[in-house]
């Protein structure tokens, strides 16, 4: 028996080997193909070949057979990508607005370069290093205003508070933003924490810990933590298992990565001593909570450590490692899958199987596996991580979305500061009906026409008919529904006048109390957070959810 066993492992390993030796003879006549192809290009193709661009598309083209989590990082990238990793660039710490041809100042970071220069939003950039900004696109741009920290970049400016010009001669450092940009209380009783986390950076859990920190200092008879994720993309494995060690204890499994080679496969544990094992948690998530942000909500849930709330998260269960390919450029790709402590990994979409269009498609409900919590709680495997309390996001109208892309919400906030020194604070500032009716009448003489879903749905009726020969047939019976569905721009300013305030409200804010304002006063009509601290001040209802 024990020969015959040596002698199914013998055969076994010879297969391995001769599959082996299939591969790498397919990868090495491949390489050799592709070089020869790349040579005859260059050699013989009618018009001059640029060898980066051409290489480049093929790369991408080869990795777009994969997940989209796997990149070729080209040198000129690489201050993108450690910007997206690090939170840090060198540059001035603005970001700019296209309009029309021209490039306007959209938001100053506060205390940066630009800031200190005295840059404003609205202010017009007619130059940069005496380069016309005329047609340029925001990437030209961007790649202008960043540099090494110390150098120095000229700018030629309108200034939309004075109408004066002037040249700005401006010292780039290191921008650095903040992955905890507020931190604060909230609920009525104002004993809440709340955290909002951005990405997760280096070091992002210190700054975590320290906010709730100070929370606690000021107010040592905390309620409950409210730690926001939404919008977060992820980031940093270990930081998210350090933001998970702040409320379970240490030795505590986080997160466990498998991938194709031993090395990839880990058990990421908790090495620190918690920041509190009892306060109640609640952890805000949505559509595009990811990664690193749904390990960290899927792992309070599986261990029954906090409650989340909001929308289902985006869905991505997979693990990136940067590999250097020399000349500074490096291959992002994807090397493990990650499984939180029930043993689920949340992948939703199925790159490995695709469909015969080349689509992707989601793991299909019967494929999704269910586990349990610490409590005993289901649990599904597949399709991000779904809220343990559901709360569906309002509807943006079309209205707001047209203002906001014609930029009416952001020309008004700069006539409005320009004419305002100071607002009250962020938390309380709103604007009046007076100061409403001046930006509707404000509106009168400028387009922002649209369609309603249901006016382009008629359209779309209209063009079927047509084609099916149907129309003749009903046309006064569509004109006449036409007619009723149609819309008045002014009534619906009316009908929209609280969504309308509201964002012209945070646009006028971000003038004076820059991202943190934004955050600040979209607080304050935030039904997910309502429903989050209203579970917290309900202690029955929280301990009720995390049981089984």
């Amino acid at each position: 028996m024990f020969f015959a066993g040596v002698a199914v492992a013998g055969c076994f390993f010879l297969f391995i080997q001769a599959r082996d030796k299939d591969s790498y003879f397919e990868i090495s006549k491949n390489l050799d193909i592709f070089n020869s192809i790349f040579k005859e290009l260059n050699t013989y193709y009618v018009d001059p070949i640029e060898p980066g661009s051409l290489m480049k598309q093929g790369i991408d083209q080869m990795l777009n057979n994969l997940d989209p989590y796997t990149n070729y990082i080209t040198e000129s990238d690489i201050e993108e990508y450690q910007f997206q990793t690090t939170g840090k660039y060198g540059g001035i710490g603005t970001t700019m607005r296209k309009k029309g041809d021209s490039i306007f100042v959209a938001e100053v970071y506060e205390f940066s370069p630009a800031y200190n220069a005295g840059l404003h939003p609205g202010d017009l950039i007619l130059t940069i290093d005496d380069q016309s900004t005329k047609n340029k696109s925001i990437s030209d741009i961007s790649m202008l205003l960043k540099g090494s920290p110390g150098t120095q970049i000229t700018m030629k400016v309108h200034d939309a508070y004075t109408g004066l010009e002037s040249t700005k001669t401006i010292t780039r450092g290191e921008i650095e933003l903040s992955s905890v940009p507020f931190a604060g209380f909230v609920g009525s009783q104002k004993n809440i924490a709340y955290v909002k986390l951005t990405q997760f950076t280096p070091n992002c859990s210190r700054l975590v810990k320290a906010s709730l920190d100070s929370l606690k200092k000021l107010n040592p008879k905390l309620g409950g933590v409210v730690l926001d994720l939404r919008n977060n993309p992820g980031g940093l494995l270990n930081e998210a298992v350090n933001i998970c060690n702040l409320f379970v204890d240490r030795g505590q499994l986080i997160v466990s990565t498998k991938g194709k080679l031993k090395e990839w496969e880990q058990d990421f544990k908790t090495f620190q001593q918690p920041w509190d094992l009892e306060i109640p948690v609640t952890i805000l998530i949505n559509s595009s909570s990811a990664s690193a942000s749904e390990i960290v909500a899927g792992t309070l849930q599986d261990l029954d450590r906090g409650v989340v709330i909001g929308e289902r998260s985006y869905g991505k269960g997979l693990v990136q490692t940067t590999r250097p390919l020399g000349y500074n450029a490096r291959l992002k790709l994807t090397t493990a899958k990650y499984y939180t402590p029930s043993g689920r990994c949340i992948q939703a979409l199925d790159y490995t199987h695709r469909n015969a269009d080349g689509s992707v498609g989601e793991i299909p409900d019967s494929l999704k596996k269910e586990y349990a919590t610490k409590n005993g709680r289901k649990v599904l495997s597949g399709g991000g991580v779904e809220p343990d309390v559901l709360v569906k996001n309002e509807q943006i109208s079309t209205l707001a979305i047209t203002l906001y892309f014609k930029n009416y919400f952001f020309d008004f906030a700069t006539d409005y500061a320009k004419k305002h020194k100071e607002i009250a604070p962020a938390g309380t500032f709103s604007i009046s009906d007076a100061e409403f009716s001046a930006f509707t009448k404000w509106l009168e003489n400028k387009d922002y026409s649209y369609k309603t879903a249901t006016e382009i749905t008629l359209d779309t009726l209209k063009s079927v008919a047509t084609r099916e020969k149907y129309y003749a047939q009903i046309e006064d019976e569509f004109k006449e529904l036409k007619d009723k569905l149609s819309h008045d721009k002014k009534q619906d300013l009316i009908k929209h006048k609280d969504e309308v305030s509201k964002r012209l409200e945070n646009e006028i804010i971000s003038r004076y109390y820059y991202i943190r304002g934004r955050i600040e006063h979209n607080l304050r009509y935030d039904p997910e957070l309502d429903r989050a601290t209203a579970l917290i001040q309900s202690s029955n209802e929280y301990s009720s959810i995390l049981k089984p």
